[in-house]
């Protein structure tokens, strides 16, 4: 039987705090977000920018404690104090997707984690 993909983390409603078109790519994202969200460093992410539409794939990196950057090509997606959504998905077999419950981290200001799942 074929796998399927379902979302297996999200970062909900994180604010943009910086754009950098000059990195070599990816978003910086605060580490203990990633940790919550269970997104490692240099792990397939989607982003998707709630104030704009904008949405792209990149790759997750620990940034520093507050932070959401838009590196590299990224940078031209998004802009300081727009909100984003961060998803990871993951390839499931039919008896996984039985029992398999996404990991959900709701951000507040600051970029600071109110509500998980």
């Amino acid at each position: 039987m074929p796998l399927r993909t379902f979302l297996r983390a999200k970062i909900h409603h994180a604010r943009v705090t910086e754009t950098n078109r000059e990195y070599v790519g990816s978003i910086g994202v605060d580490p203990e977000l990633l940790r919550l969200a269970g997104i490692a460093p240099f792990e397939r992410v989607d982003v998707y920018n709630v104030d704009n539409g904008e949405r792209l794939t990149t790759y997750a990196i620990a940034g520093e404690p507050g932070q959401v950057s838009l590196n590299g090509a990224a940078a031209h997606k998004g802009a300081p104090g727009q909100r984003v959504i961060i998803a990871a998905y993951a390839l499931l077999s039919p008896e996984e997707v039985e029992r398999h419950l996404p990991r959900i981290v709701i951000v507040g200001p600051g970029n600071v984690p109110v509500a998980g799942q």
